[in-house]
């Protein structure tokens, strides 16, 4: 019995073992692709940043106004001037629509009779 429970603590120990040899090379698989992805999140930050600094390049006041100029003639663009914008509170928002009241309720008949239960 006693040889029984050596060789099945041995089996316990070898199928551990194998367990934890396959969890370790799992564990640096899921570390190298986080180290990739991190990679590629740093390469995409640069990205967005060089698209952001593009983009402010060629929304210059300056340049817009050039390009507004020069295509007048085909397009009708108005120059850019300070009053040409306008103010927030001139925003017409569109009002919600109304729904129709399916199921109304006589507040009238309800406040009669917490009258006559309660005649203060």
């Amino acid at each position: 019995m006693r040889g029984f429970l050596f060789i099945l603590a041995g089996l316990c120990v070898m199928g551990l073992a194998f367990w934890s040899y396959q969890e370790n090379y799992k564990t640096r698989d899921a570390i190298s692709e986080v180290r990739s992805l991190h990679r590629e999140i740093g390469a995409a930050h640069e990205r967005l940043s060089m698209l952001q600094a593009e983009w402010a390049y060629l929304n210059r006041p300056d340049r817009l106004r050039d390009l507004a100029d020069l295509n007048y003639d085909r397009l009708g663009l108005l120059p850019l001037m300070p009053d040409a914008f306008g103010k927030v509170d001139q925003i017409i928002y569109p009002l919600p629509e109304i729904l129709p009241i399916t199921n109304p309720i006589d507040v009238n008949a309800f406040l009669e009779t917490l009258d006559e239960e309660d005649p203060l």
